[in-house]
């Protein structure tokens, strides 16, 4: 009997042991496709390239594989929606104005999601009053762009998180 595949668990296990070290997933993939290695030893067929293309083929196919699971279930780039996170995620969001517009610029204090921002009324906007709901319409650098929202609506729909 051949015990080469006490030298593909060795290996596996090493690598198992090795991906709790690292950031990514790829360690595991080989770790787990020199396991499969040893498998193919353990049941008899003892022959080294058969050895290893059951490890290349596994590791690679689950490397490959968690790849398209990864961008299918933890991104939205197939929906064409993106994942907006931070500052990118003000726009559309509702706030309060804490401290009213001054200056030639309008330029005032809003509250969103209990951060506040400088801010300015949007084109075609009175100057902004403390305590008025707004609705972010834009963000330029560090300052928001926004319009009055009905006092009647509903806000909270919008300001929680989609």
């Amino acid at each position: 009997m051949n015990w080469l595949w006490i030298a593909w668990v060795v290996l596996g296990l090493a690598l198992l042991v090795a991906e709790v070290f690292t950031s990514g997933f790829v360690l595991l993939w080989f770790g787990i496709g020199a396991l499969a290695a040893a498998f193919t030893g353990i049941v008899g067929i003892d022959s080294l390239a058969i050895q290893f293309l059951v490890f290349a083929v596994v590791s690679i196919g689950l490397t490959a594989a968690s790849r398209t699971i990864f961008v299918n279930y933890f991104s939205r780039e197939k929906t064409g929606d993106s994942l907006r996170t931070g500052m990118d995620s003000l726009p559309g969001k509702i706030g309060t104005v804490v401290s009213s517009s001054r200056g030639a610029l309008n330029e005032g204090a809003v509250k969103v999601f209990g951060s506040t921002w400088t801010a300015y009324p949007a084109p075609g906007e009175e100057p902004l009053e403390a305590g008025e709901r707004v609705c972010v319409e834009k963000m330029e650098g560090a300052s928001l762009y926004v319009r009055r929202v009905d006092q009647e609506a509903d806000w909270r729909a919008k300001s929680l998180p989609e």
